[in-house]
């Protein structure tokens, strides 16, 4: 592979903000040095490198989506390997290098099909690349189901834990779970010697019980505040225990809809950066051009305010039809650092599930790139040093 230069950016390295830089990528497909314009000519690279001008944009860590169940008219509930690869194609459009596909909460049988069908498709991207498998439940609260089928929600089942890994084939990286539920303690030790990340969500746990779950390592949170117990004064709930817990770590959906723009703005405030994790929640019927919207059976429609909503039940939002370049784009318009906007979309995912060589924009790491202009129009998406989306 030949090597590539990306001249005149502002490269974002995953926490530090450089401007008037360039990246050089290696014929491995790995970083080889970021460095100031004003050393270019002290440089030497080979003399076929291709150079693109990226005049001003940013030069960022590829984002990196770990909770996303479709996206133009594929989703994982089809069961199909094209289906998962749909998603992969259609992802690098929008900057995404890396993803989990997320697998509803269903019957036994849907699940392990979903399951199976991604572990298929590991290898044989032309877009993003699967970097794991993320299991939205079956062991979640009936009360805070959400969209989730009511039919798939079991009690706690190691065998068929086991039975959801063994369709992963070694991909799974993660389950989402209420840390309420009895037998919980024993899964989630379970998990820890399994190397499964477990999230709390769609839980109606009280303050202790997210204690409990933190014994047993349960420190990172599905769709902060969506799915939960709330916050009330004389009970601090999920939400109040993920608040007050430092160590917690949070997904946030950033579409100003999930989540008011203002409460995310006071949760930067109170937890760190580098605990919060930017995902879309994104369903199969995001960026489809046109209807009908069906999402994992149900006919939903598209509100006023861009989610999707079911069609017999207009009160039960479905989730989201964010992208990540369009999240990154809104926290930055809620005054948050473009800097700490792609750590949350890069940088973290990558620190909590164990990614290798990915989410940062330094030497020897897999030049996995987004690049976008001031304006957040997509000009490039890169994967391993291969140039997959072309606006230069």
């Amino acid at each position: 592979m030949a090597t590539t230069l990306l001249l005149n950016g502002t490269v974002i390295t995953g926490s530090v903000k450089l401007k008037d830089c360039a990246l050089f990528i290696d014929s491995d497909g790995t970083i080889g040095d970021v460095f100031h314009m004003s050393r270019l000519k002290q440089k030497s690279f080979p003399s076929d490198s291709r150079e693109i001008d990226v005049r001003g944009a940013y030069i960022t860590p590829g984002l990196i989506d770990t909770h996303i169940h479709g996206i133009g008219g594929f989703g994982t509930e089809d069961q199909k390997v094209s289906s998962i690869l749909g998603m992969s194609e259609h992802l690098a459009d929008h900057g995404v290098t890396g993803f989990f596909p997320t697998i509803y909460t269903d019957t036994k049988e849907n699940m392990i099909g979903a399951t199976k069908a991604v572990a298929e498709a590991i290898g044989k991207e032309q877009g993003a690349q699967i970097l794991g498998i993320h299991l939205e439940g079956p062991f979640i609260s009936h009360e805070q189901a959400g969209a989730q089928n009511p039919a798939g929600i079991l009690p706690v089942d190691i065998a068929f834990f086991d039975t959801l890994l063994e369709a992963g084939k070694g991909h799974v990286a993660c389950m989402t779970v209420a840390p309420e539920l009895k037998g919980m303690r024993e899964l989630a030790l379970h998990a820890v010697k399994k190397g499964i990340v477990l999230l709390a969500g769609h839980t109606n746990a009280a303050y202790e019980n997210i204690i409990e779950g933190m014994q047993v390592g349960i420190l990172h949170t599905t769709h902060f505040f969506n799915g939960m117990r709330g916050l009330h004064h004389r009970n601090v709930g999920t939400v109040g225990a993920i608040l007050i817990e430092k160590e917690m770590q949070c997904e946030i959906i950033a579409d100003g809809v999930h989540v008011n723009k203002d409460l995310v703005r006071l949760l930067l405030r109170e937890k760190s950066p580098g605990n919060v994790v930017l995902i879309t929640d994104s369903l199969k019927p995001t960026e489809q051009t046109e209807g009908p919207y069906v999402i994992n059976g149900e006919e939903a429609f598209i509100g006023d305010d861009g989610a999707f909503y079911m069609q017999r039940d207009p009160s039960l939002m479905m989730g989201s039809s964010l992208t990540m370049l369009r999240g990154v784009k809104n926290l930055v318009s809620w005054e948050i650092p473009i800097e700490d906007a792609l750590l949350m979309g890069s940088a973290n995912p990558a620190r909590i599930y164990a990614l290798e060589k990915v989410g940062r924009l330094i030497p020897g790491y897999y030049a996995n790139i987004t690049v976008f202009d001031p304006a957040f129009n997509l000009k490039g998406t890169i994967l391993k040093g291969r140039i997959i989306r072309d606006n230069f």
